[in-house]
Formats: structure tokens, sequence, C-alpha cells
């Protein structure tokens, strides 16, 4: 069933024959604009889904009607989006006064079910936006709508996400949780799926969005607060009094345009993942129309059943008998092969570094690799935690190759950086390969990484003297790779994130999955830039093979993050701030540099050892590589004043002033870098 109305006003017109000339052009005026709609208010409700409901829908990319319902991405593609807005926009600001927006409120059902429980999730989302086909959107965990976690969407878009995978990169709590999304895939606020209790409002419930379930979910959009109410509960349940989550902030009028699509946005990878909506209601003049859930579809994983005879019973039974003699023959053929083959040590192994895990080994040290184990998911696999018979705590990545000759090349590489020894880099300890899979087998960091202890309210902030050590700790790793080893390494995704604190907060590079290996002296050669937006190095955008340089240039993105306690690209600052680097060579023009010091620490530390470190990291992200200083240089400044002094002087040079914009107080030199 589906009812659809789209409120229009009506104009009093004059009798016909009482006009005159003048009065004949007025009425037909009036007649075209009484024929013209005088609001655009938006009243829907969907109690499911069918042929006609489709004129009233624009559906994209993959997304289609299924039975009832609407299936947003596709089973047989490896990367899915799907799409459905309705086809009237939904006003948001007054022509008049663009200040204040509007208010609207949306109930729908919808159904995550995917083939594997164990498999990545990806969720759903329901979407304001001004577009509907956002630019540069990508599949995966970006819901077919976000191009990357550093980058803002073009187009205005006010997302609520309803999320079933977690990626730690973006700062995602759980695998089962709700967030605002504000032009980017890192949430503003997030909170685990649930729903209060009516008797006891502070007892949260949870509700699983992942096990094809159908959920029933409230938006309360209210502008003249600014503010945002969702609220989820099992279908069928009468809605919760307390919504789950609420955020309100003045900000959300930055994220609306005059009048934008609504509707719901959806992808995947090659695993499958079946995302449908199945009722929807929505109204922009007071409470949405209550949906029936009394007759809707519920899905669950495929089974099959039927009533047979005695006699085929009996047939079944004895073929299954014989088929399961003749399976267990061949098992017992294809694990002794398959046995002797992971047994057998290969050259390319005993070439670069024998130390090897048996997968049964692995599978039992993550408990099967266990959602419980999971520390999270990055662009090259799973991360488990896995305790080792031996009560050793060690982390396993989980790393897929798509070709038998590419991934002994990998691993050869991989391999060869597993020979590396550094107090201050995350220590490979062996490797495992089933199939075209490998799992990577690392020191566990039992602090996490760098970023979750600056940055989104930390429960703890780490202070100015742990900040100190780690640069140091992390220059002295890099500077390893560099210089210390008979082959030079280029890690190509320094970040925060990869940034690893053990028990004692000391800090070890980690994530060697994008790092390259060179011969001393050797040219690179790479063609594919790769990388961390806020990091990468300008001169990659026309040369694509990394350098020391770039690395260098990453490095110093990181002592600024450090030192300034914000991310390389802030979204919500002001425009002259947004970019971290700009923002401190303005300041180091105007002779403020102090002002950029992270506020929570600066009576933690002294003006001029503070401003030492930031124009450290501006020499370090000179947009000269040339003019850089080399990673022996920048240890040399971090350990101590004794090792600075032998150093010829690092100074912001006029080129790097210019590409600032100016000159500051008149000097010709810059200070010298000196901590």
């Amino acid at each position: 069933m589906c009812t659809n109305s789209v409120h229009t006003g009506v104009t009093q017109l004059p009798e016909m024959n009482s006009l005159s000339s003048n009065s004949i052009q007025m009425f037909r005026l009036l007649l075209l604009l009484a024929l013209l709609p005088s609001s655009f208010a938006l009243d829907f409700l969907f109690n499911s889904f069918n042929a006609t409901a489709d004129l009233n829908l624009n559906l994209t990319d993959d997304a289609r009607l299924e039975s009832s319902t609407i299936r947003l991405t596709n089973d047989s593609n490896q990367y899915s989006i799907g799409r459905v807005f309705h086809r009237s926009r939904i006003q948001m600001k007054s022509i008049s006064n663009s200040t204040t927006i509007s208010s609207f409120s949306t109930s729908f059902v919808f159904s995550i079910l995917p083939e594997i429980s164990s498999s990545p999730g990806f969720g759903l989302a329901f979407v304001l936006s001004n577009s509907t086909a956002p630019p540069g959107a990508l599949a995966s965990q970006y819901f077919g709508l976000f191009s990357n976690a550093t980058v803002p969407t073009v187009a205005p878009l006010l997302v609520v996400e309803f999320d079933t995978g977690r990626n730690t990169e973006f700062n995602d709590p759980d695998d089962n949780h709700i967030g605002i999304d504000l032009n980017n895939i890192q949430s503003a606020v997030t909170v685990s799926g649930g729903y209060y209790n009516s008797t006891n409002s502070n007892d949260l419930i949870p509700v699983d969005m992942r096990n094809g379930q159908n959920i029933h979910a409230w938006i309360e959009f209210d502008g003249s607060k600014f503010e945002i109410n969702v609220t989820i509960a099992p279908a069928g349940m009468a809605r919760p009094s307390r919504p789950l989550l609420t955020y309100r902030d003045p900000i959300i009028a930055n994220y609306v345009s005059a009048d934008m699509f609504v509707g719901f946005s959806a992808s995947k990878t090659h695993w499958i993942e079946a995302q449908r909506i199945l009722a929807w209601s929505l109204s922009d003049t007071g409470p949405a129309r209550a949906i029936n859930t009394t007759n809707l579809p519920v899905f669950k994983l495929q089974s099959s059943s039927s009533s047979l005879s005695s006699g085929a019973i009996a047939g079944i039974t004895i073929a299954s008998v014989v088929f399961i003699v003749c399976l267990s023959g061949f098992y017992w053929f294809w694990r002794k092969t398959t046995k002797e083959e992971e047994d057998e040590i290969e050259d390319w192994e005993l070439e670069y570094w024998p130390h090897r895990y048996s997968y049964e080994e692995l599978s039992e040290a993550t408990n099967g690799f266990s959602k419980d184990e999971l520390l999270g998911t990055g662009g090259f696999g799973k991360v488990y935690k896995a305790t080792l018979p031996n009560n050793t705590v060690v982390a396993v990545k989980c790393v897929s190759h798509d070709s038998k000759q590419g991934l002994r090349e990998f691993m050869a590489e991989i391999s060869s950086m597993g020979r590396l020894q550094h107090k201050n880099l995350v220590q490979m300890r062996g490797w495992c390969r089933k199939g075209n899979e490998l799992m990577l087998v690392y020191d566990y960091m039992q602090n996490g990484s760098l970023n979750r202890w600056i940055f989104d309210k930390p429960k703890t902030l780490l202070g100015w003297d742990d900040r100190r050590k780690i640069l140091a700790d992390v220059a002295e790793g890099l500077n390893y790779l560099h210089h210390g080893w008979d082959q030079v390494v280029i890690h190509r995704d320094i970040k925060s994130s990869n940034i690893l604190l053990g028990s004692d907060m000391r800090g070890r590079l980690g994530d060697f999955g994008l790092a390259k290996l060179y011969t001393q002296g050797e040219v690179p050669n790479t063609t594919r830039v790769v990388g961390t937006l806020g990091y990468l190095a300008p001169e990659l955008a026309t040369v694509a093979a990394p350098t020391e340089a770039s690395d260098v240039y990453s490095f110093g993105v990181v002592v600024l993050e450090v030192a300034c306690g914000r991310r390389p690209i802030e979204l919500r600052a002001e425009e002259e701030e947004a970019l971290l680097i700009d923002w401190v060579r303005g300041k180091y023009v105007e002779g403020r540099l102090w002002e950029v010091a992270d506020e929570r620490i600066k009576g933690e530390c002294e003006v001029e050892e503070m401003e030492a470190v930031l124009k450290l990291g501006l020499a370090c992200c000179h947009p000269n590589p040339l003019h850089r200083p080399t990673m022996k240089e920048v240890v040399m400044i971090l350990v101590g004043e004794e090792a600075a002094a032998a150093l010829p002087p690092i100074v912001m040079s006029s080129e790097l002033r210019s590409a600032s914009g100016g000159h500051r107080g008149g000097d010709d030199e810059a200070p010298q870098v000196q901590v």
C-alpha cells in the first residue's frame, strides 16, 4: 500500500463578470499562481513498495524493487552501491530566511542480513543530500556517499548511519552503532545500537542490526532547536519514549541547502549483505504517519525443507551414506596433499625469513578469529588479538592477495621487513599462509594508537612530556628505516594512527602495509601514489615515486598534530584554519606561533620548547623536498641540545615564507630549529 500527497495552497479568485481588462490580466496571474504550489510540504507513507511506489521514487545504481521491498545492493557485483530517493525534494531552508531550517519527522523499517555472519559489515544510511549521486562516492564502508575519511564530500550532505561494521580509522565504537555524519564518514556522534526500556529509561537493551530482523527506526529533525533525535526498536514494538541518540548543534545548518533529496543509500564489497527498506513514512508538517508493521516479510538465511515419503527418505539415507564414505576418502587424500604442501618449506621462505606459524595455531589463539578478538579493520584486512600457547599476546593481521605469484613477491618483501630490528618499530614475529591469505603476526601494543590519546576527547589526555618522547621514538625508528639498514625502507603511510604505544607508553612505528624496499642509492620506480590525504608530500602530486623526503614530510605533519592537538584537516574549523600546515605557517609568519599550541597542555611546557618543536614540524613540511632535514638531523634535534648543537642550522627559508604568503617581521632568516 502506498499513500503519497504533496500539499498545495488555494487562492480565492474574483468573479469573471465583474472584471475589467486589467482585472482579467490579474485574474490570469492569480490563476497561474493558484495552479502552482504555495508550499513545498511533503507527506507520504509507503507500507510496502510496488510499481506504483516506484513512480514516486528514484532508484539509482544497484537499488531495485524486490518483492515488496527495496533491495539496495547487488550480490553479484564485487563493489555495489545502491540509493533510493523520493522524487520530490524536501524544503530545508526558507528562501526569505536562510538562517533558519525546517523540521521533519520520518520513520522506516529496514533489514540487514549477511550471507556469512562473520564477514565484514557495511550497514545502510538515511540521507539528506543536495545530489542523488554525491561526487567521488566509494563503496565498501563508505555507504556509497563519501569519498574517504579525510576529505569532506562536495555536496551538502547530512547522514544518519546504521553501521554494522567497525572501522577504527573512522573512530567507530563497535560493529553495531548509529551515527550522525556531516559531509564526512567520520561521525560527529555515535552510539551503540539499542533502545531504552520504557519502565527504566536508563536501561539500554541492545538491538542487533545485522541478523536479518526487521528494525523500526524513527528520526525527528527539529530545525528550530538544530536537533536530531534517533530511536530504534524491533519492528512491531511500540516506540520507546526515550530516543537512543540526541544530537544538538547549530552547525547542522551548514550541511543543508534550500531543498534536498531525502532517501537511503548503502554499499558493499565482495561480501554479501542484503540491505533492505521495507516501509517508509515522512512528513514535514507534523509527526510522520504510523507504519503498519504486521504484514512485513521477515528475512533469514535460506533453508529448505519438504515432506518426503518413507521410500524417498530411505533412498536419500543410503545415498548420503555412500556420499559420506566417498567424501571422507576424498577429504583424507586432499588433507594429506594440502598438509604436505603447507609443510613444504619453499626456497624463498628460507632465503628471507623462516619463522612460520600454522593456521591451526593462529585460529586457536584468536578463538577461531572471533569478533570478540577483533582489534580493528583497515585497508589491508582485519587485525585480531591472539594469545599463543606460551601466553604471549600478539596481533594477527589478515591480508588477502589475488594471485600466487603476487603473493610470493609480496611475502618476500614483507619477510625482508621481518628482519628489521629496532626498539621503535612494531616487531613482526612471523607469518602464516592459507591459500591466498596471509596472516602476519606482530607484537601486541596494548595502549593502541597515538591518535586515540590526543583527539576526540580521550579519557586520559597525553601530556607534553610523553608526546615529546613519542616523537623522538618515532624519529629514531624512521631514521633506522632510512639509514640504519642495508636497504632503504620508505614507509609511505606515516600518520598518528600508525604510531602504536606499548605498555611503557613509548612510540613504535607500525603498519608496513604500504612500505617499499630499495637498495641504498637506488632510485624508486613506483608509479602509484599511496598514503593518506593530509600526510602526503606535495611533490607526490606530480612525481609518484616516494623518497625519504616524502616520509619526512609526513613525519612533520605528525609533529604538528601532536603539538597542536589537531588533525591535518579540520572540517569544523574556519576556512583559513582548515588545513593544519597552512594555519601553523600563517601564525609563524605573523610571529604568533605559540597560539597554535594545544591549549590543553600549554601549562606543561615552556614557550621556547613548544615553538622549537613547531618549527621543526614546519621544516619537515617544507614544500621543497631538498630543503627538508633528514631523519638523522631530526633525531639529533629531538634527543637533546648537545646533539643539536653539532647540527648545521635548519632554518625556515625565504622560499617557505614566500609560499606561506609573506615575511615575518622583515627578518631575512628565521630562527634556527633547535630543541
